[in-house]
């Protein structure tokens, strides 16, 4: 299995997924982390002069065209199952959720820790912080 994070420095789970750089991705195996890598991730500020907010949008982010960004700030994860994160929005959640990865927003902020807490079946997932 593989567990995507949302960092800033390869260590720490950012509070905001759009903003951060990086993905750091463990791969677990009978319950233990075997490979650890950084991947590149595209944000928010690979789509300056993109946004766009549809009109009678209920929730920021859950137009169209944000789906199409958020998907492109998953490719780089579309290998694994689980993306924690300590923050991100609607739009990015259901967008992530639709391309068959679970997303986990936590409170968490080590890397390692929140993986073994999430293979132990121990991580606390927090969707009433998706804004």
């Amino acid at each position: 299995m593989k567990i995507a994070c949302v960092t800033d420095d390869g260590r720490t789970i950012s509070r905001h997924f759009g903003r951060a750089p990086y993905y750091a991705v463990l791969t677990v195996e009978n319950g233990q982390i075997v490979e650890r890598e950084l991947r590149d991730k595209l944000g928010h500020q690979h789509f300056v002069g993109q946004e766009s907010h549809a009109a009678g949008e209920e929730r920021h982010g859950t137009d169209p065209a944000s789906h199409d960004r958020h998907v492109n700030m998953a490719e780089a994860i579309s290998d694994c199952q689980v993306l924690l994160c300590g923050g991100m929005g609607y739009g990015a959640y259901q967008s992530i959720t639709s391309l068959g990865i679970t997303p986990m927003v936590t409170d968490l902020e080590d890397v390692e820790a929140a993986v073994a807490a999430y293979v132990a079946g121990q991580l606390t997932d927090h969707p009433e912080w998706l804004h």
